[in-house]
């Protein structure tokens, strides 16, 4: 059997970069920055692939289902980054996104030997969190060969969840074991075969418009503004106070008064202001219009 690695794209050598060791620094990061600038052109290039993967994955969420990354090595990494910033951005419980690394926590600093060709240990981490129909899994694989991350995700679509393959080689095994296959072909890197950088970035790419257009398409956001924001420190005191100022016309004091009854959930307060309402009352409003800010004050406008 041929081995396939060699083939890829991600793994080439270019030979641009073939002299670098010997190049000044900044001709270097110059060489990179150039590299660089045609990752976006790459993911420009897949955002069909990844709004129809979006979109599947926002209509799972809303129905109950939770959104689980899986990944290893660089990818895994990314991964857990991308799951970490959901609750403090958008108020999310933790247990909504996931991110999934092959070896688990530890291989988070340091590489855990053999982890990322585990197939059955990637099928197993679905079995453990009890995937189910209304999960979308997503697997993610420079390569779009780690076996962890085909075990999870021909597991996961085994048990009927969503399934999204994102790699950065084309027709890869992840893009035909997912329902909707993300390729973002960005060719070979700087350091040959080390994929942390343009795929890595690529990656990050894809991951910031799932999360991020997933969460506005539940409501999440106010227009642009992070609604779901919890004023848990000083500087999101002042970021919500300020929001809550913009959106409603109130002055920083009473929009710090109404965040301080709301417990410092600014939606909340936003309807306080807006509403005369208390912070009790705020909340059954806006749990009556499915925790959407903006219907929320658009319906009670237009009684």
């Amino acid at each position: 059997m041929v081995d396939p690695l060699p083939e890829m794209s991600t793994e080439q050598s270019d030979p641009r970069f073939s002299q670098i060791d010997r190049l000044p620094t900044e001709q270097i990061a110059r060489l990179m920055n150039a590299a660089d600038a045609a990752v976006p052109v790459a993911v420009a290039v897949a955002i069909p692939a990844i709004s129809a993967a979006i979109d599947a994955i926002a209509n799972q969420m809303a129905a109950g289902g939770r959104l689980l990354y899986v990944g290893a090595g660089t990818s895994g990494r990314l991964a857990v980054l991308d799951a970490s910033e959901c609750p403090p951005t958008f108020g999310t419980d933790p247990s909504l996104v996931q991110g999934i690394i092959a070896g688990g926590p530890d291989a988070l600093t340091r590489s855990v030997e053999g982890a990322e060709d585990d197939a059955d240990a990637g099928a197993a981490t679905m079995a453990e969190l009890e995937v189910g129909p209304l999960d979308s899994v997503v697997g993610i694989s420079a390569s779009g060969r780690a076996p962890f991350v085909l075990g999870a995700v021909t597991e996961a679509g085994r048990r009927g969840a969503l399934t999204v393959g994102l790699s950065c080689n084309s027709d890869s095994p992840l893009s035909a074991a997912a329902a909707h296959a993300i390729e973002v072909v960005v060719g070979a890197e700087v350091v040959t075969g080390s994929t942390r950088l343009k795929a890595g970035t690529a990656q990050k790419l894809v991951l910031n418009m799932i999360s991020t257009i997933s969460m506005v398409r539940l409501g999440r956001t106010y227009g642009n503004r992070m609604i779901e924001v919890s004023a848990m420190n000083s500087k999101l005191a002042d970021r919500a106070a300020r929001m809550v100022g913009d959106i409603t016309g109130a002055d920083l004091d009473t929009a710090r008064k109404a965040l301080d009854e709301a417990g410092g959930q600014a939606k909340v307060a936003v309807v306080m202001i807006q509403h005369g309402l208390d912070a009790g009352g705020a909340r059954a409003r806006l749990e009556e219009h499915g925790e959407r800010l903006g219907d929320a004050l658009e319906k009670v406008n237009g009684t």
